[in-house]
C-alpha cells in the first residue's frame, strides 16, 4: 500500500502478554482497544499506572432494537435478522435484545423462523453461505450454556439452541421469546447468533425506552418505524453512541463510532477518531 517502514507494526501474541506489555510500555502515549468491558477496565488501570497514556475503549454491548407496529415489517424482519445473525453474531454492535410491539410480535417471530429455515449453513468462504461457524470451540460451548441458562430461567426457546450436527463449531441460529428484564438473556451479551425478543405494550414508547436503556452498556441501538417524529424522539432518548433508524449495521468511515457507559469512550471513524491521536498545544506570544 506504500506506507513507509515502521508506520504499521503487527505484534502477534495473546492479550495477556503482548497486549498487557503495550498498555504498560512507557514509550507508548496512546492506546486504542476493542474487546470486553472487563479487559478494558484492566487496560485503563495499566495505562494509568504506567505513564498516564491516553486510551480509547470500544467495549461490550447489549444493543437494543425497538420494532414498532407501524414499521415496514418485511424490512424489519430482514434487517432485524441481519442485526443479530450477521457474522454469526460475532459483532460488537449486534442487536442484543429486540423489543417488538405486541400487535406484531407473533407475526414477526413467525416470519423470522421461516427465514431462518432458509439459511444455508456451511463454509464461510463460499459466497452462497448465510451462516458460518463460530470463532472457536470454547465460544461455541459458552453459547450453548447461554441458551441453557435462558431455558432454565423460563424464556421460550422458539428455534435452535443447539450445535449443528456437522464437523466444525457451528451453532444453530437461535430465537428466544418471552424474555423478561431480569433474565440473564436480557442482561448479558452472547456475542453469538441468538435472537432475544421481548414484547412491549402497544403505544408504550416511554416504557420501552426505559427498558432499552436499563443496561450498563451503550454501544449501538436501533428503531424501526414509519413515523419520523417517533424515530427522532426515540433516537434522542436512547443511551447509545449509535442509533440506526430503519436500518442496521450501516456504518461509514466518516461517521464517528463509539459507545457510552460501560461500552467505553472515545471514537473510531470520522474526524473525531483522528482527534483521538492528536495533541492540542496552545502557544501565547506577546
Amino acid at each position: 500500500a506504500g506506507f513507509p517502514k515502521g508506520v504499521i507494526n503487527i505484534i502477534p501474541g495473546s492479550g495477556g502478554i503482548a497486549g498487557q506489555r503495550l498498555s504498560e510500555h512507557p514509550d507508548i502515549r496512546k492506546l486504542g482497544f476493542t474487546g470486553s468491558t472487563a479487559i478494558g477496565k484492566q487496560i485503563m488501570k495499566s495505562c494509568a499506572v504506567s505513564n498516564l497514556k491516553k486510551v480509547s475503549l470500544e467495549l461490550g454491548g447489549k444493543s437494543p432494537l425497538i420494532i414498532f407496529n407501524d414499521c415496514e415489517l418485511d424490512k424489519a424482519v430482514r434487517m432485524g435478522m441481519g442485526a443479530v445473525f450477521f457474522n454469526k453474531g460475532e459483532n460488537c454492535i449486534a442487536a442484543g435484545r429486540l423489543f417488538v410491539e405486541e400487535s406484531i410480535h407473533d407475526e414477526f417471530v413467525t416470519r423470522v423462523v421461516e427465514e431462518i429455515k432458509k439459511m444455508k449453513i456451511g463454509d464461510p468462504l463460499d459466497r452462497s453461505t448465510d451462516h458460518g461457524p463460530q470463532n472457536h470451540q470454547a465460544h461455541l460451548e459458552k453459547l450453548l450454556q447461554y441458551c441453557e441458562a435462558g431455558v432454565k430461567e423460563g424464556a421460550t426457546l422458539v428455534y435452535g439452541g443447539r450445535q449443528v450436527h456437522r464437523p466444525g463449531f457451528f451453532m444453530e441460529p437461535t430465537v428466544f421469546t418471552d424474555v423478561e428484564d431480569h433474565m440473564y438473556l436480557a442482561k448479558e451479551e452472547s456475542f453469538g447468533p441468538i435472537m432475544v425478543i421481548s414484547k412491549f405494550q402497544n403505544g408504550d414508547i416511554d416504557g420501552v425506552l426505559q427498558r432499552a436503556n436499563n443496561t450498563e452498556y451503550g454501544l449501538a441501538s436501533g428503531v424501526f418505524t414509519r413515523d419520523i417524529s417517533k424515530a427522532m424522539y426515540v433516537s434522542e432518548k436512547l443511551e447509545a453512541g449509535t442509533v440506526f433508524v430503519n436500518t442496521y449495521n450501516k456504518t461509514d468511515v466518516a461517521a464517528p463510532f463509539g459507545g457510552v457507559k460501560q461500552s467505553g469512550f472515545g471514537k473510531d471513524l470520522g474526524e473525531e477518531a483522528l482527534n483521538e491521536y492528536l495533541k492540542t498545544k496552545t502557544v501565547t506570544l506577546e
